[in-house]
This record gives structure tokens, sequence and C-alpha cells, in this order.
């Protein structure tokens, strides 16, 4: 157990936006509300997965929408913690430790902000290991959980309860009404045990997020090295370096979708594209895949390091793109089924990205 400061929460905020893999929400805007909430309500205790009680009631308390929607619509405190009030009224019990749903920008942030204000725990840990851009894309979908009952709020004060018979509709009917309020929203749902959460969790991401945002922060000035000392501690690649010659991205059912071009600079030659849905799904070289969701895909910025989301890539921007591996879970059947490229409308099949690289002579 520890606990999170102001200046962890600049470490996660960097560490989140490069795990998140371009989405999950805009860093900057999720590092205000925790700091904020944190500054109010006083640190926020961080425990580990193996510290959780097989008992404790564990709640994910998220946001959904666009991440284009939040630069300018931003949290309004009463979001925070209104579905989570919502929840713990409907199942008649107190949440005991809160959770990220996801590792993104204000999807690992305003978790704490909620824990800061409610003075509960959140434990090292999510339900991604990145960033996705569907309700149903957790492991807790995967183990068979049931998110039943959904809560959600607005920054308006509305609330709304709704009880899908399974994660694929809790989706469908939560993303309807986060257009109906404005485009984005705060959501509760899979209210868990710890042991629950102990089974299918994905261990160890805020720290890890924390330890990348060190690393990239202290070489600012010295990027190259930053992102190769990152590539080594989570066994990642470099796909290429290039130049944005191109972006096109819109907002289309609730999520902001589009696809950036990019020319080859340094020692790379060509022509390369990244496909996005609020998150990067495929990097390619040509029309040769380098790097297939659920593996991760981060744009950084080339001279300081620091990793750059979807909706603030623009031409001109001389960027690094980088893959990891995804956590093991997406890798079985049910999980290439649930996020892997057939899934988004995509006519390839996946391959690790260490596969590909392999094939490439990638490092």
């Amino acid at each position: 157990m520890r606990y999170l400061t102001e200046e962890s929460i600049d470490k996660i905020a960097v560490g989140a936006a490069v795990l998140g893999t371009g989405g999950g929400g805009d860093p900057y805007i999720g590092k205000l509300v925790a700091k904020q909430a944190i500054k109010k309500y006083g640190p926020v205790k961080l425990i580990s997965v193996d510290e959780l009680k097989e008992d404790d009631l564990v709640v994910p308390v998220s946001g959904m929408g666009a991440p284009t929607i939040t630069i300018e619509k931003l949290l309004s405190e009463i979001e925070l913690t209104a579905p989570l009030e919502k929840m713990e009224e409907l199942i008649g019990k107190k949440v005991d430790v809160i959770i990220p749903i996801e590792i993104g920008g204000i999807n690992s942030l305003m978790p704490i902000a909620v824990a800061a204000k409610k003075g509960l725990p959140i434990v090292d840990a999510d339900s991604m290991g990145r960033a996705f851009p569907e309700a149903q894309m957790v492991t807790f979908y995967l183990a068979g959980y049931e998110s039943s009952p959904v809560t959600m709020a607005d920054e308006k004060g509305n609330t709304a309860v709704l009880y899908p018979k399974d994660g694929i509709w809790a989706e469908r009917m939560a993303r309807c009404l986060t257009i109906e309020m404005g485009g984005s929203s705060s959501v509760t749902d899979y209210h868990l045990t710890g042991a629950q959460v102990k089974k299918a969790c994905v261990k160890d991401t805020l720290t890890i997020a924390e330890k990348i945002g060190e690393i990239l922060m202290k070489n600012k000035s010295n990027a190259k090295f930053g992102i190769d000392k990152m590539l080594e501690e989570l066994k990642g690649y470099r796909l290429f370096e290039g130049k944005i010659v191109d972006i096109k991205r819109g907002l289309s059912g609730g999520f902001t979708r589009g696809h950036a071009f990019f020319k080859g600079i340094n020692d790379y030659e060509g022509d390369y594209s990244i496909l996005f849905q609020n998150e990067h799904l495929i990097a390619k070289k040509g029309d040769e895949p380098l790097c297939i969701t659920p593996d991760l895909i981060a744009v950084l910025d080339l001279e300081t390091g620091l990793p750059i989301t979807t909706e603030r890539m623009k031409y001109g921007s001389r960027v690094v793109v980088v893959a990891f591996p995804c956590n093991e879970q997406w890798r079985t059947e049910k999980g290439i089924e649930t996020v892997g490229p057939r899934y988004f409308g995509y006519d390839v099949d996946y391959i690790p990205v260490e596969e590909i690289q392999k094939k490439l002579g990638g490092k």
C-alpha cells in the first residue's frame, strides 16, 4: 500500500496516455481532474491486487464517449461520483474499493479523483491493460461476469440505470444514452467481489503507467534514450519514425474514428498509416501490417518522447510510433473475437506483434 500524490498524477497521466494507445480520454484533462480532487480531499491510497479482501465490493468508474468531446466538455464534480452513489443505492451496499476500467488519459485518472472524493482506496489494476473503445471490451466480460446494473450520469446531474442482458447490450444502450448526454458520460458497471477481480484483472497497471511516465518525463531532452528505455521495460518495438502528412478524423456513433498518414523520416523510408477508433488499432507500412489490435500502438513526439492522443495528432508533427504486446487474456479465442481486427471491420487476421516484427526484423 502507498499513497498517490499530485506528483504521482503527473507521471501516471503520461504513462497512461502511452498504454491508452491514443484513447481513454485526454491525459491533460484527466490530470487536472485528479490533481484538483487530491488537493481538495487528500492523497489516495493505492493497494495491490493481493491486498484486496475476498469479499470487498470493487467497482469501476469510467468515462464513456468520444475523446474529442472531453476537450471542451469538462467533467463536473457531480458527474464523478453520481453513478457510484446510484450503484450503492441500487445494491444496498457501500463500495469498498475503486478500480479503473482501463488505462487511458482520463480513464486512469478519473477513478483516482472519485477515490479521493469518496475517501476510498483504488486498486493497482484495471480490466484491459490498455484502452479500448467499447464497454464489453474488458477482461471482466471475457471472464463471464455480469455488467448489470449499469449506472450513468452527465455533468447536468442527470442519472440513469440500465439493466442490459450482457456487456454487448451494455455498450449499445449506454452509447445511445451517452450521445444524448452530449457525447460523454460517466459510468459504473461490473460491481464485483475482490475474489472476482483477482481472477480477471490486469495487475499493476497504475504502477506501470507511473514508471513509464517517470522514464519519459526524465528524458524529455533525450527522447531517444527515454523511448528506448521504455521499450526495454515493456518489451516493445519501434515501428517507424514519420511526419504526419494527412489525417482524416470525425465523430461517428459516439466515437472518434479516423486514419492518419505518415511519410517515413530518418532511417525509415516509405508511407505509413494508422487506423483508429478512439484508440489506435492497426499500424501499417503501405499495405503491410506492423501491429494489429489487441496489441498496443502508441504515437510519441519525436523531440520529447511524450505521447500524442488521437485527437491531438496534427499535420506536420514528427513522431515515433511504437508497439507493445497486449495482456495474454486478449490473445484467447474470445479475446480476439471481442477486440481483434475483424470485430472493427478490418479484413486481416490478428498476428502477435512479436511475430510480425521478427519476420520484418524489427527491434
